[in-house]
């Protein structure tokens, strides 16, 4: 491990969202890579780490989680802080009972730039009006949107097969479909125009699967993308400058040979995870509440 870490790269903050574990659809392993390469002084996990409807309905665990989540752990034992912001599908984290001592929980986050820049950091499910005001709407889209994923898997493996270039189909979709374009343009004002309200100057967020940089309503809107779409992150340099990243499917195949620093550790942290995910409390009655949330009262969602 020592070899490794002097390669890794130095950067200030790594946001990342929407990585879904327990979706077969992940791309889990060039997202390991992305932790493998870096070393952050934070990390924000900006929503949908874990896909609670899917492991719900059916159980999807692979090997390979173990290891992003024993890199989390060695991140955080030397020294990097994670926040989390909870999206829809990792929701049960919002009202679970206890604490998670590598990680801490909130709604939502203002990350200070180095700058002096104000960033708001949320997931932005709860900008969604859709999901707000029509919940059977959203898990309808869910269905549909796994139904493009599949296809869009199969097709590209069949691309690939022949050496032709990926085609992102649900990207695709979303572009030329007008009530999605319209539907991703309120969803960037609705996210600007709180950000701007609570002092800031910018606002990362996850949720609809687009990377992209929007300055609108003076405020800097970042989408860090996804992991089921995407292979993107967003990086935050020690100048404050932002860049958004996307890693190439093609992985290192190195990148999953993470040795745990205590595999008891590792297997009891993901435990309490999945038992938050199926809603299940692992320590009784007494415990402390979830984190609260890092505002005053005036910037609360």
């Amino acid at each position: 491990m020592g070899a490794m870490s002097s390669n890794r790269e130095r950067v200030r903050t790594l946001f990342f969202s929407d990585l879904h574990l327990g979706c077969p659809y992940a791309r889990v392993e060039p997202f390991l890579d992305l932790l493998n390469q870096h070393e952050p002084q934070y990390i924000y996990i900006v929503g949908d780490f874990i896909d609670g409807w899917r492991l719900r309905k059916r159980w999807h665990w692979e090997p390979v989680y173990n290891a992003i989540l024993s890199r989390l752990f060695e991140m955080s034992q030397t020294g990097t802080k994670i926040f989390y912001t909870p999206g829809n599908h990792d929701d049960f984290l919002r009202s679970f009972r206890f604490k998670f001592d590598f990680v801490e929980i909130a709604d939502q986050f203002i990350h200070h730039c180095p700058n002096g820049r104000r960033i708001l950091v949320t997931h932005g499910d709860k900008f969604d009006q859709i999901e707000k005001k029509a919940k059977w709407m959203s898990v309808m889209g869910s269905f549909l949107y796994d139904s493009i994923c599949w296809a869009d898997e199969r097709v590209n493996r069949w691309r690939r097969h022949h050496n032709l270039s990926r085609w992102p189909l649900a990207a695709s979709i979303k572009k030329n479909v007008k009530s999605a374009v319209q539907f991703v343009s309120d969803f960037e004002d609705t996210l600007m125009l709180h950000a701007k309200s609570l002092q800031c100057q910018g606002v990362i967020c996850g949720h609809i699967h687009t990377p992209i940089v929007v300055e609108k309503h003076g405020v800097t809107y970042y989408n860090t993308g996804d992991w089921i779409e995407n292979s993107s992150a967003l990086l935050e340099y020690a100048d404050g400058r932002y860049e958004i990243i996307d890693v190439p499917y093609e992985t290192n195949p190195d990148a999953a040979q993470v040795i745990p620093l205590d595999p008891a550790e590792v297997e009891r942290r993901r435990q309490e995870l999945m038992a938050a995910a199926l809603g299940v409390d692992l320590r009784g009655s007494d415990e402390a509440p979830v984190m609260a949330v890092p505002f005053h009262a005036d910037e609360s969602i």
